[in-house]
Formats: C-alpha cells, sequence, structure tokens
C-alpha cells in the first residue's frame, strides 16, 4: 500500500541526492538542518564511503546534523578552523520568486543563518510544497529570543503588526529551547511585503537573537517535484 507521504519522502531523497552530487573533493560544507537536507548529509557519507568523495569537510548547523555527520561519516570542521566555505546546503520552510526564504522550523535558523550567509555558494533543497508568492502565506515566521527577553519582545512584535506566539515542546513539557538555549517565537504576519525591512526591523528588538527570513541568501533553489508519480529536480538559479 502507498501512503501519501511516499511521494514527499521520494522528492526530498532526490534533491537531497542531488545537492549532495554537487559537492567535489576538498570541499568544506556547511550541512543544513532538517528531513531534506538530513538525506543530503546521507547522500555524502555514501559518496565519501564508495570514494566517489575525498577530503570534505562538514560544518554542521545544529546537534541534529551534527549527529547525522557522525552517523554517515562526514567529518567535521568547526568556524574557528576555517578561513572559507565552500558551499551550504540547506532546506527552507517557504522559498519566494525571488529566491527569499523562511526558515526556522527545526528551531535552528540562528546557526544555519551564520553558516548559510559564509558559503560561497548557498544551495537551498526543496520539495515543490515549500514555493509560495509571498513568504508568510503559509508558514509561521520564527524569531529566536533570549529567555529573560520574551515578554518585552511580544509586545515590540506586536507593535510591527505580528501575531506572535511561543513555540510549545512536542513530546517535551514547556516551551522548545534551542541549540543556543533560547526560546522561539512563531509570528503571523498578514503580509510580508518587504523581508528585507522586516528582517532588520525584528532584529533590532533587543533580546531578539535572530529571525527565519533569509533574504537574499540563496544562490540555487533545487526544487523536488513528481512528473507523472516520477520524482524530478528542478533548479532555480
Amino acid at each position: 500500500m502507498v501512503t501519501e507521504q511516499d511521494p514527499i519522502k521520494l522528492m526530498k531523497q532526490q534533491v537531497g541526492k542531488a545537492a549532495a552530487d554537487r559537492v567535489k573533493s576538498g570541499m568544506i560544507v556547511g550541512l543544513g538542518t532538517g528531513s531534506t537536507a538530513a538525506y543530503m548529509i546521507q547522500f555524502l557519507g555514501e559518496r565519501l564511503q564508495s570514494g566517489q568523495l575525498k577530503d570534505i569537510k562538514g560544518i554542521p548547523t545544529s546537534f541534529q546534523s551534527n549527529v547525522l555527520a557522525k552517523q554517515y561519516g562526514v567529518p567535521l570542521t568547526t568556524l574557528d578552523e576555517i578561513d572559507h566555505m565552500d558551499i551550504a546546503i540547506d532546506g527552507a520552510d517557504e522559498v519566494d520568486p525571488q529566491k527569499n526564504l523562511i526558515k526556522g522550523g527545526g528551531a535552528a535558523h540562528t546557526r544555519e543563518k551564520i553558516v548559510d550567509c559564509l558559503a560561497e555558494q548557498f544551495i537551498v533543497v526543496v520539495d515543490s510544497s515549500k514555493l509560495v508568492d509571498r513568504l508568510g502565506s503559509t508558514f509561521l515566521l520564527p524569531v529566536e529570543v533570549i529567555p529573560m527577553a520574551i515578554t518585552p519582545v511580544i509586545r515590540a512584535i506586536e507593535k510591527l503588526g505580528g501575531q506572535p506566539e511561543l513555540r510549545m515542546g512536542v513530546k517535551k513539557a514547556g516551551p522548545v529551547v534551542t541549540d543556543e538555549g533560547n526560546l522561539v517565537i512563531d509570528v503571523k504576519f498578514n503580509s510580508i511585503d518587504n523581508p528585507a525591512e522586516l528582517e532588520k526591523s525584528l532584529n533590532n528588538i533587543p533580546g531578539v537573537l535572530e529571525n527565519g527570513l533569509f533574504v537574499g541568501v540563496a544562490d540555487v533553489i533545487l526544487v523536488g517535484e513528481l512528473q507523472d508519480g516520477q520524482p524530478i529536480v528542478r533548479e532555480i538559479a
């Protein structure tokens, strides 16, 4: 019996593999977070094991990507030890026609933004459900906040026209805590007309560490789609 999830899983696997295939020997690679990026890390490990790929080093963007890299045998390094990053591969929760993104569904967007912005090329891997005409239309905007500042930050976000809500844990009592020990506020905006302006306005609120708007960062979007029931990968450059 085929479940509804199978086509999406197939798309994610195909696009993860397509991204992993773009990594060349000797590269330093930013390892993204999330379900599609997880397949990319798996395929990188397989390419290393088969000898197709040599001497790469990964920079993880979360505990998840760190654990997966170790599981699949992808060697890791840190930002302190490198002077450049060749490529970063990461997922997104929304992608607009200008290649702007909303990220942070996995609460790793602060580390992701640091790594993805440092890379000489940032490749985004998504399935076709993540493409939107306007950011914020299907996904709330995550904002990482230092715990002591939660109440004033929520008030400041409301003044910007957002409807903020503290993200609560699943299978965990209480709020989600990020890898940095902070909290996440998910914000509904009726319309994000100027993502670049909103990104700056949110980050200027004292107590906000980072938000999930990635404006002008993505170089290439790889989109997994189904064509006649078969997964294909389309590139938006």
